[in-house]
């Protein structure tokens, strides 16, 4: 089915919101990035390299097709002016909730009024801040998994409010660019990938701080046992320490003790001194860049 969308705008650039916007620009749409000053368009243009490079040494680019898709973004740091034209947009902020409800709010008043709107969010209900976009109707949530052009899975879930020809639109656009649409029926937190996911990181992360093992050895416990190609701590590089950060002082606002050790122990150890991850070359192992 061809989608029904031609021109897309992701909001923001960060590990997630830059493979989406590779994805959908490298199946042949016109795409325009997002985000909020020109330092972060900076490095927005690295990590698209990075991409490349990445994505040419696992799949392969003879006719420089990936190159191209890259060249071929439009990076603003215009919010009305990135929304302007667009038939979809979404929404790859960090996981706030008020800041999410602010980017829509802005989002919501300068889009067209065709415009679907769809988030990226990990744990977040759509239903929290459909409102704040101005057309719950024309609102859902569209998850990715990290590495996107392999791990090609896209949840697609929509609240209580969503139009059902927009999701049947939205499952359209996963589809024409190279994702597995996951249909979820009703809202869950997390969706089905994360509702999975969260609680083994959660429980690696808690036998880290805890001192119970170290980050090699809780790794390789499960592979070993398991078969898994790779284990949390890996996991949790792959994803960007940025969100599961995000996501620990959340739940540490909650008044989660050990989400709120494991966020004070993930921004002393790493974030304070640039580890970020795969995206930076150094998490909790090092990578090559």
């Amino acid at each position: 089915m061809p989608s029904p969308f031609g021109t897309v705008t992701v909001l923001a650039a960060g590990v997630l919101g830059a493979q989406i916007a590779f994805q959908t620009a490298n199946h042949g749409f016109t795409v325009t990035v997002y985000d909020v000053d020109e330092a972060a368009i900076a490095s927005a243009r690295s990590r698209f390299d990075a991409i490349v490079a990445q994505y040419t040494r696992e799949v392969g680019d003879a006719e420089g097709a990936a190159r191209r898709a890259i060249d071929g973004l439009a990076l603003s740091t215009d919010l009305a002016a990135a929304v302007h034209d667009a038939d979809l947009v979404i929404e790859a902020v960090p996981e706030n909730l008020e800041l999410k409800r602010s980017i829509w709010s802005a989002a919501g008043g300068a889009a067209p009024d065709r415009t679907v709107f769809a988030t990226n969010s990990s744990t977040l209900l759509p239903s929290d801040f459909a409102d704040a976009t101005g057309r719950p109707d024309r609102f859902l949530a569209l998850h990715f998994a990290n590495h996107i052009w392999a791990q090609n899975t896209a949840e697609v879930m929509g609240t209580p409010r969503t139009d059902p020809e927009v999701v049947e639109r939205v499952v359209a656009f996963a589809e024409a660019i190279g994702m597995v649409p996951i249909r979820l029926h009703k809202e869950q937190p997390g969706y089905v990938l994360n509702s999975l996911l969260v609680p083994f990181l959660n429980a690696a992360a808690d036998l880290l701080v805890r001192g119970v093992a170290d980050v090699e050895t809780i790794d390789a416990t499960w592979r070993i046992a398991t078969g898994a190609p790779i284990g949390p701590f890996q996991i949790y590089d792959t994803i960007g320490l940025r969100t599961p950060y995000a996501i620990a002082s959340a739940n540490a606002a909650k008044g989660d003790r050990g989400a709120a050790v494991f966020a004070e122990y993930l921004k002393a150890e790493y974030l304070d001194k640039g580890k970020l991850g795969r995206e930076s070359g150094e998490g909790f192992y090092r990578y090559r860049t």
